[in-house]
């Protein structure tokens, strides 16, 4: 049943039967790590919901985030409203409890993506599970939240990023997100081929990246943190409205630069465990590299998000952003 899916996910092995039943509505197996589960009765109003973990495969407290809710509809005491999509993105990275095999997955949901390989081949499969996932309710909004963890500590341990897109986002949305007990939220300023970006690019979903504290081994995370975050996946899976708070009690910032990595000469100049949302002042020297030069903070003071020197050529270093209203 729905409580062993992560075992099956991870041993890659789909049991003879891949349809079931539980107490409010009915699921479908299509393939190792995308589940989807169908309401007996759907609620009006309800969203098209994605809900997506194990993108890096370190990332274990959405894993148990989703495990629980998962729990809880198995149990009856939660019931399903709404259409979901369930997806644990990178499984042998999540079984060999590592970011990535060999690229990182969450740079590679473009259409026009042509690499070939493991997640490349991933997030192919990926994309057209969305798609046809929101084909099928077509009539209904679109929602997708793709949770994650960090790397590191953060001045805001629970943060969202909103993917650039045309697509507005309802502000309806904020206010839950602080009812979720979420601190700051990130918007992006450019495409960045993230699995939420494709959701809300490609189909106009309401969607962001959440990031839920810092990584930790399986039953090591902090749980008691996230209860508000399941109490907003569980409103959502039954297609009620979730609680609501003022948006203001978080911190909004804007992305004013994305520092990408030129060449194998290079470096961050700054300490390894800098905390997320660490803020530089103006003239403060951020990096170095044997292509682009270095990089200094201009007349407006900064701060870091996803610092990691340790990256591809070519791939994103660090974001580099200030607070909006």
């Amino acid at each position: 049943m729905l409580g062993q899916w992560l075992d099956w996910s991870l041993d890659g092995q789909l049991p003879d039967n891949q349809h079931g039943v539980f107490p409010s509505g009915s699921y479908h197996l299509h393939a190792a790590g995308i589940l989807e589960l169908t309401p007996s009765t759907a609620s009006q109003g309800a969203y098209a919901c994605i809900f997506s973990a194990a993108i890096h495969g370190n990332e274990t407290a959405p894993v148990e985030l989703i495990g629980e809710w998962l729990s809880r509809l198995e149990a009856g005491s939660a019931l399903l409203g709404a259409p979901v999509l369930v997806i644990l993105g990178n499984l042998p990275a999540l079984k060999a409890q590592q970011r990535f095999i060999t690229t990182n997955l969450n740079r590679l949901f473009d259409r026009e993506l042509h690499a070939e390989g493991e997640e490349p081949d991933r997030a192919r499969a990926l994309m057209a599970a969305v798609d046809d996932f929101y084909a099928r309710h077509s009539t209904l909004a679109k929602l997708h939240y793709d949770l994650h963890t960090a790397i590191r500590d953060s001045r805001y341990p629970r943060f969202i990023v909103e993917p650039f897109a045309a697509s507005p986002t309802e502000d309806n949305q904020w206010e839950w997100l602080a009812a979720a007990d979420m601190q700051a939220v990130l918007h992006q300023h450019q495409h960045s081929w993230t699995f939420s970006h494709y959701s809300k690019h490609y189909h106009g979903a309401q969607s962001f990246t959440f990031e839920l504290g810092r990584v930790a081994l399986f039953g090591q995370n902090d749980m008691a943190s996230l209860t508000p975050m399941l109490s907003l996946l569980t409103a959502l899976s039954e297609g009620h409205s979730p609680a609501q708070r003022s948006a203001s009690q978080m911190q909004f910032f804007q992305v004013h630069h994305e520092l990408i990595r030129r060449s194998t000469d290079f470096q961050l100049c700054f300490a390894e465990d800098t905390a997320n949302f660490n803020r530089f002042e103006p003239g403060t020297l951020l990096a170095q590299d044997g292509e682009a030069g270095d990089f200094r903070v201009g007349d407006t003071p900064l701060h870091v998000v996803f610092p990691n020197a340790n990256v591809e050529v070519g791939a994103r270093a660090a974001l580099l952003v200030a607070p909006v209203n």
